[in-house]
Order: structure tokens, then C-alpha cells, then sequence
């Protein structure tokens, strides 16, 4: 495994905006690299200490003012990336930082790319490679519950996982070695049962670990509830009701909704992703039409189905014009209740978006239907593949399992020709984590970074 240093660029010392650009209280500059003191100093920073926080008078190299801040320099190798870490408090805003960015740049620094402080944290043995991907998950999660996964990422569990599953791959591996090499040992050769037990062991293993990645998607996302109905049911007003802001266009002429509208509304035991759809009718319009094949789209992907309408004749019209375009748990709601007293004896739910009746059960209704159709309601103590790229190298590796067995089994190869397979799983593993040096694979991961992380 190289260091950051060894990579073309790696002896640089890199520069970033840390927070987000714009008018703020505070903004944080972020240093890191082999003269990342030396560029403080050269702005002002004559007295620094490791970990603690100092006040400068903030001077581009030329002598000019910039502002008052505080410094805190991280020494290597106990910072982030490893190597010496500064990070500049200054005041927000848009000028500022700008100047004091360009300062660090004429001191001798190079503006960081996307994700090149948390690269030289992998590079230089301060994270694995999942754990800098649960990083970018920190950031980027939209509900309290993929923040909990997120941290147990970043707290290395599902790393310690994959490195015990490739544990096993190596045992496997040193199994079959012994048995080619020290046939005629006191113990005898390895019984061929015992190899096969534990490969589809491990095989069993990989197997249910990949199939927590529709979990991971569901904490990430929410489970997918659509609301669908005919055009003025009342759709976008529940919408609006049930996350508590307008977020959808609400009037009183049909077919207003042309596209589907998501939100996610972030709930114990689930988040929930809704989506206020087009109304569902025939019509010659082409882009109300459009808009409908997209309803339609999400339909067949929905887990809950709020089936609505203002009268019990729409609702059962909603009902059946969705029958064969959803595999769902189809909820009927009454959207207009505080409009039509007759529907009280009548099918679905009683719901007003404008008086708020109904509303909170039917948000329990839709949890029930969500935990109903939910890949099984994860624990804090799971660990869950979070990312595509996971899954992939996770089925890689199982794959080479299978393929051994069918070898092994079968007797159809030689003991050294089937274990090529066992290698080329233990390499999937470890391009997983990151143990394999892989540029391709660091370069798709820090892609997605923003700058300064």
C-alpha cells in the first residue's frame, strides 16, 4: 500500500474552504501537507501549539490584513489526513475566506480536489476505504436513521466484517494449502467435507450480508409511499398536510400536478419517502400524459399506496385503476372528510388536509404498512452494505465461493486450479476495504466528495 506522499501530487500542501461558501458566523480554512505550518506562519501564525486554538492577526504574504482568526494546528500523524493539519476560524462570508484562500495559495499551498483530505486519511492508514465512504454518508444523510448507520460505519463495523470474512477466505485458502503441500502428515489429509462445510459457510455468509443492502436502501431513502388518485382528490393538499409544509402545488384545476413530487418525512420506525404523483385519468394532453406514465413508474415500485379520492366512488375508482400497477399495501383515504360528513360510514380513512383530521392516523397506518413491507426492521447492532459498490464486490466474492464448491464438488479441477477461485475472492474483499492498492477504485470513491472533506 503506498502513502499519500508517493502519489504524484502527494508531497503538496493542499488548501480547502472547509464549510459551506456563503454568509455565515464562521468559515474554516483547512491546511494539510508537509508545509502547512510554514504557510501559517508565513500568515501571521508565529507561536502555534499542537491542538490548542490561537488567536492571529491574519497578513497575506505581502503584508496586507485579512482578518482577525483563530488557528488550531492538528500535529502528524494524530490529524485527519495524517499528515499536519492547520484549519483557519475565520469570519464568514464571501470575501474573506476567498482572501485568505488565496493567500494560503500564494504561500505555497495547492487548492485541494474533491475528497483529498479524506483520501490522504486512507492512503496514510488514518481510515479504511468504507469508512471514508461512511464519511461522504454522514454528510450527505438525510434521515436520523442512516446517520446511526452511518457512524457505525465510520466506527468501522462493517469493516471489521468484511476483514472477518476475508479472515475466513484466508483460512480457507491455508486449509487446501496444507493439505497440497503435507499430504503425509501425522494428522492425515484434510478431510474434503470439512473444506466444503466451511466454504459454504462463508458463502452463506456473503450471501445474507448482501441481502442487507435493501435495508441500507430503505434507511437511506425511506420506503416509497405514493399517493395516486384522480386529478383535484386532494393528493397534493395531503402531500403538503403529511410533511407539514407546502412542498406541492395546490389549486383547484385538474390535472395542476403534471410530475412527481418527493419529499422525505424522517420517522420512527422508518423514514418515509412520499410522492404526490399526477392524477390518474385519460387524457389528450402530452404532458399531463407524460406525467401519468411517471405515476405509473412509481406505482410499480411503491411499498405503501395511498389510494385517494373525495367521494367513495373515487376511491374505489382509484383502488381499481391501480389493482395491477402496484404490488403495495393499498391504503384508501378519504381526503375531503371535512367537505363530505356522508363518507364518514364509507371506505378508506377519514382524512382533511385543511383541518387536520385523520392525519396522525393516518401516519400510523402507513408505519404499520411500512415495517409490514420492510426487508425486516434493521437493529442499531446491524451491519448493512450502504453502498452499490459494496453489493458488487460482496457478490464478486461470492461468486468465486460458488464457483470453488462447484469445482470442489465436482472434482472436476485439480485442488491448486480451484483455489485461483478462493484468491480471487479474497482480492474482492480487499478492494472492498481498500488492503489493495486499486487508483480506479480510490478515483470512483473520492469523485463524489465535496472539497475540503
Amino acid at each position: 500500500m503506498v502513502t499519500a506522499r508517493q502519489l504524484p501530487g502527494g508531497d503538496d500542501t493542499i488548501v480547502a474552504l472547509a464549510t459551506a461558501a456563503g454568509r455565515g458566523a464562521i468559515a474554516v480554512i483547512r491546511l494539510s501537507g508537509a508545509r502547512a505550518i510554514d504557510i501559517a506562519r508565513a500568515l501571521g501564525a508565529s507561536a502555534l501549539q499542537p491542538r490548542h486554538a490561537t488567536r492571529v492577526a491574519l497578513q497575506h504574504p505581502n503584508g496586507d490584513p485579512l482578518d482577525d482568526a483563530v488557528i488550531t494546528w492538528y500535529a502528524a500523524p494524530r490529524s485527519y489526513t495524517g499528515d499536519d493539519v492547520v484549519e483557519i476560524s475565520t469570519h464568514g462570508g464571501h470575501v474573506v475566506p476567498a482572501l485568505v484562500l488565496a493567500a494560503c495559495v500564494a504561500a505555497g499551498a495547492r487548492p485541494a480536489t474533491p475528497g483529498e483530505f479524506t483520501r490522504r486519511a486512507v492512503l496514510n492508514g488514518r481510515m479504511d476505504l468504507v469508512q471514508a465512504e461512511a464519511v461522504a454518508d454522514l454528510i450527505d444523510a438525510r434521515t436520523t436513521a442512516m446517520h446511526r448507520q452511518a457512524l457505525s460505519q465510520l466506527d468501522g463495523g462493517l469493516s471489521r466484517r468484511l476483514l472477518a470474512l476475508r479472515d475466513d477466505v484466508i483460512h480457507l485458502e491455508a486449509l487446501i494449502a496444507y493439505d497440497i503441500d503435507f499430504p503425509e502428515e501425522d494428522d492425515g489429509p484434510i478431510a474434503p467435507a470439512r473444506i466444503k462445510n466451511a466454504a459454504e459457510s462463508l458463502r452463506d455468509a456473503l450471501r445474507a450480508l448482501m441481502h442487507t443492502a435493501p435495508q441500507a436502501a430503505v434507511l437511506r431513502d425511506g420506503v416509497l409511499v405514493v399517493i395516486a388518485g384522480p386529478p383535484n382528490a386532494g393528493k397534493s393538499s395531503l402531500f403538503n398536510a403529511l410533511l407539514g409544509e407546502s412542498r406541492a402545488l395546490v389549486t383547484p384545476i385538474a390535472g395542476t400536478t403534471r410530475d412527481a413530487i418527493e419529499a422525505v418525512l424522517d420517522r420512527a420506525p422508518l423514514p418515509l419517502r412520499f410522492v404526490d404523483t399526477a392524477g390518474l385519468r385519460d387524457t389528450a394532453d402530452e404532458i399531463e400524459r407524460l406525467g401519468i406514465e411517471v405515476s405509473t413508474r412509481y406505482l410499480a415500485q411503491a411499498q405503501v399506496v395511498l389510494a385517494c379520492g373525495a367521494s367513495a366512488g373515487d376511491i374505489a375508482a382509484t383502488c381499481e385503476a391501480i389493482a395491477t400497477r402496484t404490488s403495495g399495501t393499498v391504503i384508501p383515504v378519504h381526503t375531503k372528510a371535512d367537505l363530505d360528513a356522508s363518507g364518514a360510514d364509507g371506505p378508506g380513512l377519514q382524512v382533511s388536509a385543511e383541518t387536520g383530521q385523520g392525519l396522525r392516523a393516518l401516519l400510523y397506518a402507513i408505519d404499520r404498512a411500512a415495517v409490514a413491507n420492510a426487508v425486516g426492521l434493521p437493529t442499531s447492532d446491524d451491519v448493512m452494505v450502504t453502498r452499490e459498490r459494496h453489493r458488487a464486490g460482496l457478490a464478486a466474492a461470492h461468486d468465486e465461493l460458488c464457483e470453488f464448491l462447484l469445482a470442489w464438488e465436482s472434482g472436476a479441477l485439480p485442488a491448486p486450479v480451484a483455489a485461483v477461485h478462493l484468491y480471487a475472492a479474497r482480492e474482492s474483499l480487499s478492494d472492498l476495504i481498500g488492503i489493495v492498492d486499486t487508483e480506479d477504485v480510490l478515483d470512483r470513491v473520492f469523485r463524489e466528495f465535496c472539497i475540503g472533506k
